[in-house]
């Protein structure tokens, strides 16, 4: 934690444009504090240091903080004199970073810029020539194709392509999803929009050849379920729970996962990984009677698990948890008692050094809170109740590992997805033995004898996509509409930090905090209404092909419009900006 806090802090402090300093001053910051450190360690006796190890700390921490800054704006692509904005320019050759989207007619993808080419014509007047510039910086690419020509576009291909682009605009509403922020978070401000015929594929392919091979294993593999499962949603959640590709997964499945606090179960990640953990450590249970066996168990469980992040296509959320369990089991073979929590710390530092903006990546927040969440919480939840019962004692264990992610989840899962499930124990428990058979099951299909299986995995899908959805379907399934600012957030988040604190350690002034950040939670959120309830606004809406604007007078909203309230279009730009202003009654009303 000495280290991820700091490093943590600088990137936050750095990554507003105002906030900046140059990246020199940056480097000649970091290297002064590191020969202070070297000189103090190298003098340590002569200086007596010993007697001052706070201001030795504290200058580790300085250290930390301004390597944050400068990992910073050293990530910041716009920042560097080779930027392709910055390069005149006729054509731009660019090389395909992921693997391409295909959905409602356009393919699309993220792709680094390589080379910037300008348009010289030839001395003797007799023709033109390209001068190429190479560049840096990335660009979201939409082109609009049949469907039989995006299977000829991959990973690691390159384009080239018009040097038309446009800054990716921030969103009309801030009810809307900031496509803008979401993208910068992933170092990408430009964007193009292209016809089929408007780009020109070369022979090159110049990506990241494990990469390339991990993403082209996946679509052979998501091939497979396609030629052994006939029903197309039993498909596309195999490959969603098993390979971490949702691609083709329906609007509806995904509402019915959300709605019943199961979403984490279609991002492949912590769970996943630990239940592939815990089949190999079984199996190799023989393994036990010999000295070195965890030595031995490190030598077959470690490639198995990095071979299925391979099968997942190095899903980000995947590599996280492969990493913190490869960090701990390395520990516990080298018989070095593994400290949970720096396991954690290690992980998210060391992530974070190769891409400092994860920090803002919701999964990444997520995935690290839960976690966290079942170290911390989960023993003292499940010790609180002893029971007697074998099976009646595993049970409540799973209860208190849902309930542990759950709370430490909480506010991040309101503040982003604005709902919360009430059924999620239900849920969770539901879902946690077909889960496991599906990972065990869907994995067996992919080895080549394994065919048979496939009815019992499509079987199985279709028996969990039923009991969630009567989950989802149960009255008060779900609180949704819910809506707090960032200060909202910090105010809930000291008051389950304090209760926490409190129950876990019997402390009253712990208690007392507590109760007290809850009381101006509530202040703020009546004070929310009692504005929501003296609002007089009009809102336009800017929606492809259509208009809409709507009429608010107190919790009334009179919106008037074309549009159905079950339309996409409704719920994805007037649904929540009517949700942020607490509207209850709507009224729809041709134009």
């Amino acid at each position: 934690m000495s280290l991820l806090i700091p490093y943590a802090a600088g990137i936050i402090f750095f990554y507003k444009d105002q906030l900046i300093l140059s990246s020199t001053v940056l480097i000649s910051l970091n290297l002064s504090l590191l020969l202070v450190l070297l000189v103090i360690n190298s003098c340590y006796q002569e200086f007596k240091a010993d007697h001052f190890k706070t201001f030795t700390g504290f200058i580790f921490q300085l250290l930390l903080f301004f390597f944050g800054g400068l990992s910073c704006i050293s990530h910041r692509q716009p920042l560097r004199p080779d930027y392709f904005t910055k390069i005149p320019s006729g054509y731009l050759k660019l090389r395909i970073n992921d693997e391409p989207q295909y959905k409602a007619g356009l393919l699309r993808f993220k792709a680094s810029v390589l080379l910037a080419y300008q348009v010289r014509e030839a001395a003797n007047l007799q023709g033109a020539y390209l001068l190429s510039t190479p560049v840096s910086g990335s660009l979201m690419v939409a082109i609009k194709m049949p469907p039989v020509a995006a299977l000829k576009l991959g990973y690691g291909d390159e384009l080239i392509i018009p040097s038309r682009f446009s800054e990716i605009r921030p969103p009309d509403q801030p009810s809307e999803f900031d496509f803008k922020s979401w993208l910068a978070t992933q170092n990408i401000y430009q964007q193009t929009f292209l016809k089929a015929h408007q780009y020109l594929k070369t022979k090159g392919n110049t990506g990241n050849p494990v990469l390339g091979f991990a993403l082209a294993l996946r679509k052979e593999q998501v091939k497979r379920y396609a030629s052994l499962i006939n029903n197309k949603e039993a498909i596309s959640l195999a490959c969603t729970l098993i390979l971490g590709d949702r691609a083709d997964l329906s609007k509806e499945t995904l509402d019915i996962y959300s709605k019943t606090g199961t979403i984490h179960a279609l991002s492949v990640s912590g769970m996943h990984v630990g239940l592939i953990y815990m089949v190999l450590n079984a199996l190799l249970a023989f393994l036990n009677r010999f000295k070195k066996r965890e030595l031995l168990k490190l030598i077959f469980i470690l490639p198995a698990l990095w071979f299925y992040a391979l099968l997942t296509g190095l899903s980000p959320s995947v590599l996280r948890s492969v990493l913190m369990l490869s960090v701990f089991l390395v520990a516990k073979s080298s018989s070095r008692t593994a400290n949970s929590y720096n396991i954690i710390a290690f992980s998210a530092f060391f992530i974070l050094v190769y891409h400092p903006f994860l920090l803002w990546d919701v999964g990444f927040q997520l995935s690290f809170l839960a976690v966290t969440g079942l170290i911390y919480l989960q023993p003292k939840i499940q010790h609180c109740w002893y029971i007697k019962n074998k099976w009646l004692h595993k049970l409540w264990g799973l209860m208190a590992m849902s309930l542990a992610a759950q709370l430490f989840t909480f506010p991040a899962s309101v503040y982003y997805f604005h709902q919360f499930p009430l059924y999620f124990l239900l849920s969770n428990l539901f879902i946690m033995v077909p889960m496991a058979l599906l990972m065990y099951l869907g994995i067996l299909l992919l080895v080549p004898g394994f065919g048979f299986l496939a009815p019992l995995v499509e079987w199985l899908i279709s028996f969990t996509n039923l009991g969630l959805q009567w989950i989802a379907n149960l009255p008060f399934s779900s609180l949704s509409g819910i809506w707090i600012s960032k200060m909202e957030l910090i105010w809930l988040c000291s008051a389950l930090i304090f209760l926490i604190i409190a129950w876990v350690h019997l402390q009253k002034s712990a208690l007392l905090a507590g109760m007290a950040s809850l009381l101006i939670l509530q202040s703020c959120l009546s004070y929310d209404q009692l504005r929501a309830y003296h609002q007089r606004k009009i809102i336009r809406f800017r929606i492809p092909k259509q208009k809409a604007t709507a009429y608010l007078f107190s919790n009334h909203a009179t919106v008037c419009t074309t549009l159905k309230q079950g339309d996409k279009a409704f719920v994805y730009f007037i649904q929540p900006a009517l949700d942020q202003h607490q509207i209850k009654f709507v009224k729809l009303i041709p134009p």
